[in-house]
């Protein structure tokens, strides 16, 4: 009997000093209701509570927190399926809101996020959907904030974790990405092709340029070169006219140039005779004698007058 009345009234302590007393931790708020009705928000430290009087009606948590957004069902614009999820953090501003401005802000948050995910998928094309992550959780982030202001929590961001196209679509976009990829292997295999025929035209094109400038600078030197051999012949042709001219203004030159002739004469006229198989003689032969014997006229002729001048 001692026992049991000992039992009892430990039992009756504690339930007096949990109720008289309550400690709340950094990390919440404690939401304090006297009678039923709220009385004030218990800020992280060591309170007193009236028993049977107040009692701890909500406790919230003030740090950030993480919702795991499930998966759904979402249509584009382009009337194709994809399976969204996400993650949607949150973080409560105001513990009275919290509590007493709806009955479960987690899941209205989840709710929310559902709701605009679907409409936000909706207004884009499905290769949109993988470009446009960022626009898209800002649009969520703001849309979900408008909403949740009166009860008390922030929307910090949102983040798309997967977007799963149903399988048809997975093997349709396949098929496009190898139709794509062989498209493009062909277009290179062609460019390259083009650019290589144009490589070899340029390069046969460069190769004649080459070339004719070549022939040409060729013809150019070889013209060159006739023009200074006429010019050196000419020349020297020119002095031999000339020395010839002066030596015949001299006593006895011009005896010596007919003689030179007519040496050179003979020498022609006997290496054609010896190269010829002709037998007839040209007339000019009949007259050989006559040349000399006036040939040698002129010399005695000339003798004469020079031992007369020396006397």
């Amino acid at each position: 009997m001692f026992w049991t009345s000992v039992l009892i009234t430990l039992v009756v302590l504690y339930f007096i000093l949990t109720r008289l007393f309550i400690i709340v931790e950094m990390r919440e708020e404690v939401i304090q209701e006297r009678l039923g009705k709220f009385k004030k928000n218990l800020k992280p430290g060591f309170h007193f509570l009236v028993p049977f009087v107040d009692r701890p009606a909500y406790r919230r948590e003030m740090r950030e927190q993480v919702l795991d957004v499930p998966s759904q069902t979402c249509i584009t614009k382009d009337n194709i399926e994809v399976a969204v999820d996400g993650l949607v953090y949150i973080k409560v501003m105001d513990a009275h809101k919290a509590s007493y401005g709806i009955n479960n802000y987690q899941a209205a948050a989840i709710n929310l996020a559902q709701t605009t995910m679907r409409s936000e998928v909706g207004k884009i094309t499905l290769d949109d959907t993988f470009s446009e992550r960022e626009a898209m959780n800002e649009n969520i982030v703001r849309e979900i904030d408008k909403a949740a202001g009166p009860w008390g929590i922030k929307v910090l961001r949102y983040e798309i974790k997967n977007i799963r196209p149903s399988n048809e679509i997975v093997d349709t976009m396949e098929k496009q990405m190898e139709a794509e990829r062989e498209k493009r292997a062909e277009i290179t295999h062609s460019e390259g092709f083009r650019q290589a025929r144009i490589n070899e035209s340029e390069g046969e094109q460069r190769s004649q340029i080459l070339v004719s400038e070549g022939a040409r600078q060729r013809r150019i030197n070889e013209a060159k070169g006739k023009a200074k051999e006429i010019e050196l012949i000419a020349n020297a042709t020119a002095n031999g006219i000339q020395r010839i001219a002066e030596a015949m203004q001299k006593p006895g030159g011009e005896l010596a140039v007919r003689t030179k002739l007519v040496e050179q004469y003979i020498e022609q006229f006997g290496s054609i005779l010896k190269n010829s198989n002709v037998s007839v003689l040209p007339t000019e032969t009949a007259n050989l004698k006559t040349f000399f014997e006036g040939v040698s006229k002129v010399s005695d002729h000339t003798k004469s007058k020079e031992i007369k001048g020396d006397n």
